[in-house]
């Protein structure tokens, strides 16, 4: 097996990581185990240290996703296992992620089903972005915004300027995996109950998945996502063109603003696809 770094970005998770992290040594005692500590509060950084983890100390915090980056710049090895340190996830789902590098993929994703979502609201909303990934990928995309994922360090590494610095980095990655055209793969797994108090903010972080949405869009490929609001805007010009037309025989400014926000709205896809386009090009 190649070499194995295991990254667990780290915010007041002490307790957890007592458990976690004997059960990662005892399974995988040569690989490299990296906690990243995000400004934690409490003695997480002190736990980790004495029971043997590497640690990368962040003086406040700044999110999910830059203790992703930090971990990733800290690790040597040729593979990375990102997962929660809340004991969500289970170490003996690493071995099952890490067996289908075998089958020539470079990202393998534990997908958590219906018993794994920590409420109704979430799972309601994760089963949103699986569906609108999987129209804009034409690839069925399990768990879009999944944390537990082993990926080729050398592939990862192209992305580390994309990843955003809170929690949408596993929507990011994914796409740009998609993108560049790397073979991706779901595999079930079953999440256990966070110990202590998840951190996400219902309301804050509810807006901030709405974002994603657009995110996941102009990631992959903008002009599928900004070419049906164009048509939309289009038929509804054209649409009160001719009622218009029929009743008061005349065009008006309404229905030029409606095409001409349809032409717009085109245009900016375009040019989008185009940097888009350009981003992912090899230099």
């Amino acid at each position: 097996m190649q070499n194995l770094s295991i990254i667990l970005p780290c915010l007041n998770e002490a307790e957890s990581l007592k458990n976690l992290l004997p059960s990662l040594k005892n399974s995988y005692p040569d690989a490299e185990i990296i906690v990243v500590d995000d400004g934690s509060e409490d003695d997480s950084a002190q736990i980790a240290e004495k029971l043997g983890a590497k640690v990368v100390k962040h003086p406040y915090r700044k999110g999910n996703g830059a203790a992703i980056k930090s971990g990733a710049r800290a690790a040597k090895g040729d593979i990375f296992v990102f997962m929660d340190a809340d004991g969500q996830h289970q170490p003996q789902d690493i071995q099952r992620l890490l067996a289908e590098f075998d089958n020539n993929y470079d990202m393998v994703i534990g997908a958590r089903g219906r018993e794994s979502q920590a409420s109704i609201g979430r799972l309601y909303a994760n089963g949103f972005y699986n569906r609108l990934a999987t129209w804009i990928v034409n690839h069925p995309v399990a768990d879009l915004t999944s944390g537990f994922r082993a990926i080729k360090a050398e592939l990862f590494k192209e992305f580390l300027h994309l990843l955003p610095n809170g929690f949408s980095y596993p929507s990011t990655i994914t796409m740009a995996f998609f993108r560049a055209g790397y073979n991706v793969k779901y595999i079930p797994i079953v999440a256990k109950s966070r110990l202590g108090k998840s951190h996400i903010n219902p309301i804050k972080d509810g807006i901030r998945f709405l974002l994603i949405i657009f995110k996941i869009g102009t990631l992959y490929s903008p002009l599928k996502l900004f070419l049906p609001i164009s048509v939309s805007f289009f038929l509804l010009g054209l649409s009160y063109y001719a009622y218009t037309f029929l009743t008061q025989a005349r065009f008006t400014n309404m229905s030029m603003l409606l095409f001409t926000t349809s032409l717009l709205i085109f245009l900016i896809g375009l040019v989008s696809e185009q940097i888009t386009q350009l981003l992912y090009e090899k230099k």
